[in-house]
């Protein structure tokens, strides 16, 4: 029998190495080249709840979680996501915050003035404080000041530890604050100049000999 003199053909092999990219598509981030829409929020999760529905085959467990998002420039929220896996649960509670974002009257970084809420059996007190004092406050009151952009202030959450109870009591608080300048241009009077002011404005004004 004639051997076979014609060469075989070779195997090519793909090169060893990762694949192609699988889910992230090519191109700019959502929400502007760099992705700055999505970064200018802050979100972090207050507290998650697993409950359990008995069914047929056994139990089927979901999850709750409470989630804060804010600005850190006078803008808060607070939001509640409901889904089968704590990741997903995250997700909608943070989309939730950010639909539910108001605004909070802030005095250079801390508050304008005292002010005292409610919701269900928590109670937060508020109190402005001096530059450099910090967040006194304990861990879900401090997530909610921290997302709305206030570094100084002093607070007492008194009653219920519930951590929604608290975080709306103390959302309640700060939708309670307002500016001094706010209030007189809503009665429609001329803002007081004070005694300091007075002081500048007279050290300003040239002296006829």
């Amino acid at each position: 029998m004639a051997e076979d003199t014609q060469p075989k053909e070779q195997e090519v092999r793909a090169p060893r190495g990762r694949g192609p990219r699988r889910g992230r598509p090519f191109g700019p981030p959502p929400g502007g080249a760099d992705g700055s829409a999505e970064r200018e929020f802050t979100e972090k999760v207050l507290y998650i709840n697993r409950s359990a529905k008995v069914v047929k085959g056994g139990r089927r467990f979901s999850f709750s979680a409470l989630v804060i998002a804010g600005d850190r420039k006078g803008r808060v929220g607070l939001g509640l996501g409901k889904a089968r896996e704590v990741a997903e649960a995250i997700r909608k509670g943070g989309e939730i915050a950010k639909q539910n974002l108001a605004p909070v009257a802030r005095r250079a970084a801390t508050i304008p003035h005292d002010v005292l809420a409610f919701y269900g059996g928590a109670q937060v007190l508020l109190r402005p404080a001096s530059p450099g004092t910090g967040v006194i406050a304990g861990k879900t009151v401090r997530a909610v000041l921290e997302a709305a952009g206030i570094k100084d202030v002093l607070s007492k959450s008194l009653g219920s530890k519930n951590a929604a109870n608290v975080a709306k009591a103390t959302l309640a608080a700060l939708a309670q604050l307002r500016l001094r300048e706010d209030i007189y241009r809503l009665r429609g009077l001329a803002l007081p100049v004070s005694a300091s002011e007075k002081a500048a404005a007279g050290a300003a004004e040239p002296v006829n000999p």
